[in-house]
């Protein structure tokens, strides 16, 4: 994988696709959004930016071991091969604090999804509750405590539409490539190093296959079912990220092909709340405004003369 405009999601950090706006502008689209990990960054706003680290990350040399590209491609064209799914997915990601070490902060999902152009989020928390959904020719994002929704056009297909969503309201899921047409396609562009370390008992109640990857941007470690090929946690780090902080997602209650109802992919009570625009939640000053001038310093009673 590789960084580009709209980041790529297995691996989800900043600077790819699982990196949320802070923001209350519009209000609804902003808790819809805090609910999605806006919170954490709210949270690093009010502490000392560090200065972004200027040295490259060290050369990798190029070892894709057979083995582990084996697995990712049958766990990419399992996940391809399904026209629809359901599944949980609960994200956990560290944050800096004033302290030294980070904290972490977490979100859980509920995802459905129908190929070509059908998707459905359920983001209880932690955060806001938000909503998310698409039909293939609208996107819906719901924040159901303030009975608020931000409505809006959508490409016919899913990949477009989620890249649709980010570059307008920064909207991002951390499970992207979980449901792309190719999954494989993400991960090996700019793969440089792939190699398999072993099996776990332990994730995803089953027994998983442990592979790591690399590319110029990012260290990522995966557990893979070993029987039914489906990703079941990965942790990333990002090799320009001096504070090298970790973010992991877990995928559970899978189900592929389940069979889908007509409804579900809207909300009726969406349908009553009241609309904001689709837009991203970033504060915006009107135009040409300017910050009141700050009030002049009461005169030193010490130097001001005295009638």
């Amino acid at each position: 994988m590789k960084r580009t405009s709209y980041p790529s999601a297995l691996l989800f950090a900043p600077g790819r696709r699982f990196y949320f706006i802070r923001g209350a502008v519009p209000l609804a689209l902003g808790l819809f959004l805090a609910a999605s990990g806006g919170a954490v960054q709210a949270q690093q706003a009010k502490q000392p930016a560090k200065p972004p680290s200027k040295a490259a990350p060290p050369a990798v040399a190029a070892v894709l071991e057979p083995r582990a590209i084996e697995i990712l491609k049958a766990m990419s064209s399992r996940l391809a091969a399904a026209r629809s799914m359901m599944f949980t997915s609960a994200v956990s990601y560290e944050s800096p604090s004033r302290l030294g070490p980070p904290l972490v902060y977490m979100t859980k999902s509920e995802v459905t999804m129908q190929r070509p152009d059908k998707l459905r989020v359920i983001t209880p928390g932690d955060g806001p509750a938000s909503e998310f959904y698409y039909d293939g020719k609208t996107m819906v994002a719901f924040a159901p405590a303030e009975n608020l929704v931000a409505v809006a056009a959508a490409p016919p297909a899913m990949d477009a539409a989620l890249k649709v969503a980010y570059e307008t309201a920064a909207i991002y899921f951390p499970f992207t490539d979980v449901i792309a047409v190719d999954p494989y396609k993400d991960i090996a562009e700019g793969l440089k190093v792939a190699f398999y370390i072993g099996q776990s008992k332990v994730v995803g109640g089953t027994t998983t296959d442990i592979l790591a990857y690399v590319n110029d941007y990012v260290f990522v470690q995966i557990w893979i079912g070993a029987e039914d090929k489906l990703p079941r946690m990965l942790r990333a780090v990002f090799r320009d990220d001096p504070l090298r902080l970790r973010h992991q997602v877990e995928l559970s209650n899978w189900q592929l092909d389940p069979a889908m109802t007509a409804d579900a992919f809207a909300s009726s009570k969406a349908g009553g709340a009241m609309k904001i625009p689709f837009a991203r939640p970033d504060p915006k000053l009107p135009p040409r405004f300017k910050p009141p001038a700050r009030p002049k310093p009461p005169a030193n009673p010490k130097t001001s003369k005295t009638s």
